[in-house]
């Protein structure tokens, strides 16, 4: 028996992820097998070029290829295997529970039903627990720089399916598409009980946050990141308890911030803020759940306890029961770094 053998091994804290779009965890060789079965010709030659051209200069650079890729996924069996692959890597990554946002615009905009969408992803998730030991909820998101009309038209399209969907959020381009475009939608799908997310406060100004809360009626806040720029907003926040959803190797990528070493994340957490890590668009970030854990542990000198808090902050932002939320929290009350192996 070797040496190595006796090396602690390290073991991710146990956590809920929720702020994951399943589009983008489209990793390369998938997006390519993909478009192999569904006669789909990418403008790559091969995964590695495909990976090459994940370099983006801000969040539209980033949309504008996150769109195109989406052409290879055309039926309920590719939306059932997109989940699979992130729920192998989500257990991998000690994700327990997962609130999984989805864009049925872009998908009806070419031609997919609405159907194929939700079917799909729920095969996958109806499984999930067993298979993956991940609790799974759905959120249905509208897409910002679309008309408010076409939200409407897809919350109606999504009417026989709503049984399977915990809430809606709002994401895509922030600027210029203030929260207050899509307070209707929002009214309705309240009026049935679905909860309510919104991105805002990651490119657009703090108003935005302040907006997604007073019109939307947002119980959870995705990113969120320029609250700090507004004491009064923080000060509500901290208050109020609202989950800011942040994404740091996420905001990296698309300069919302200059440096990881840089991110606000302990401002935010020294400042009272219900604060939770998570992992946006993985396959074009460059992590998964606790990539961005073990990232932000690094760069900014987390300690265990802090991760530990981190954790405990996502089931608490979590759209769960009180007895399931306090299962999770013990887990992670529980939860030791690092165990030895036999080898």
């Amino acid at each position: 028996m070797s040496f190595l053998s006796h090396r602690p091994r390290y073991r991710p804290v146990p956590k809920a992820e929720l702020h994951l779009h399943i589009e983008g965890t489209l990793e390369p060789e998938l997006a390519f097998a993909l478009a192999e079965r569904n006669g789909v010709t990418l403008p790559y030659a091969t995964t590695d070029e495909l990976r090459r051209a994940y370099s983006f200069t801000d969040l539209q650079s980033f949309l504008d290829l996150y769109y195109a890729l989406m052409a290879v996924l055309r039926t309920e069996d590719d939306f059932c295997e997109l989940a699979d692959a992130y729920l192998t890597r989500a257990a991998e990554q000690g994700v327990r529970h997962a609130e999984i946002f989805f864009d049925p615009q872009a998908h009806t905009a070419r031609g997919i039903p609405v159907a194929a969408v939700i079917e799909g992803l729920c095969r996958a998730l109806d499984r999930s627990e067993q298979q993956y030991g991940i609790t799974t909820q759905l959120i249905m998101c509208f897409l910002r720089d679309q008309s408010a009309e076409s939200a409407m038209e897809v919350f109606d399209a999504a009417q026989p399916f709503l049984h399977r969907i915990a809430g809606v959020g709002l994401d895509s381009a922030e600027v210029g598409n203030p929260p207050a475009k899509f307070r209707a939608v929002y009214e309705r799908a309240a009026a049935v009980g679905l909860r309510r997310v919104a991105h805002a406060g990651e490119e657009g100004p703090p108003s935005y946050i302040r907006e997604a809360l007073d019109v939307l009626g947002a119980e959870r806040i995705d990113h969120g990141l320029r609250c700090l720029e507004d004491p009064g907003l923080v000060e509500r926040l901290v208050r109020d308890q609202v989950p800011l959803t942040v994404c740091p190797l996420s905001n990296v990528r698309l300069r919302c911030v200059d440096t990881l070493a840089g991110h606000p994340l302990p401002r935010m957490l020294d400042a009272g803020l219900l604060v939770t890590v998570n992992s946006d668009d993985p396959a074009y970030f460059g992590g998964y759940a606790d990539d961005n854990f073990r990232a932000v542990r690094e760069a900014l000198a987390l300690d265990d306890e802090t991760l530990r808090r981190l954790a405990a902050n996502s089931f608490r932002a979590a759209f769960l029961d009180e007895t399931t939320r306090a299962a999770y929290l013990a887990e992670v009350d529980g939860h030791t770094f690092t165990a030895f192996t036999d080898g």
